[in-house]
């Protein structure tokens, strides 16, 4: 899963990242509203968290000018508590809001649901035949059995689990499990899929020759 924070304060704009990536993202990064709404509008992310007061472009003009193309999932964050400026940014059509201080738990548990809404599923596991994906734990079971995954395999069999029936193609996957400082011409992508093949059955992913990979 690819996001976008949009922050302005360079520490918690680094510590934010990090959190998000030790929990199995790929995050790209933006110190301002300009290059956030140009990264928004050039990469489709699951999710992005945009900070509200920024130099240059502000959050609420991001969310305005980037509901003119997309319907990315957004989370505001603010250190503003009046009610006016939360319906403001709902009715900018934001999809959360959540005042700072915050807590990570918080945060994280608030982007899961958004993704999940944006996907289509409201349960936070999903079964397929014997395997099991808990999107909150990031773990996976196997017959009742927890199967070990790195967190990049993980990333991999959500995204797949949550576009179930769909296929994905190789762009799209590397879009959305390497960020903007990775390169999308390695055969890393292959080396996940046949990890997650062995641990979890030749048959889960399958492969649509020139177009991508599915599980149906």
């Amino acid at each position: 899963m690819r996001l976008l924070v949009v922050e302005d304060e360079p520490h918690l704009l680094s510590s934010l990242a990090e959190a998000l990536r030790e929990d199995g993202y790929a995050v790209d990064a933006a110190s301002d509203g300009e290059d956030g709404l140009a990264k928004a509008m050039m990469w489709d992310y699951n999710a992005i968290v945009l900070d509200v007061m920024m130099p240059v472009m502000d959050g609420f003009q991001v969310l305005e000018r980037l509901r003119l193309h997309k319907k990315t999932p957004i989370l505001m964050l603010t250190a503003r508590h009046g009610t006016k400026d939360r319906v403001r940014g709902l009715d900018g059509g934001a999809d959360d809001y959540l005042a700072k201080p915050y807590e990570l738990p918080e945060l994280l548990a608030r982007i899961r649901a958004l993704i999940r809404r944006s996907t289509g599923h409201a349960a936070a596991i999903v079964t397929i035949g014997d395997v099991s994906v808990d999107t909150v734990g990031h773990t996976v079971t196997k017959g009742g059995e927890p199967v070990t995954l790195t967190a990049r395999e993980i990333a991999l069999i959500e995204y797949l689990a949550l576009h179930r029936g769909r296929v994905i193609t190789r762009e799209r996957l590397y879009e959305q499990l390497f960020d903007e400082n990775e390169s999308s011409l390695s055969n890393l992508l292959d080396v996940y899929v046949s990890n997650v093949r062995r641990k979890l059955g030749h048959d889960l992913i399958v492969t649509r020759r020139g177009l991508g990979y599915a599980i149906e």
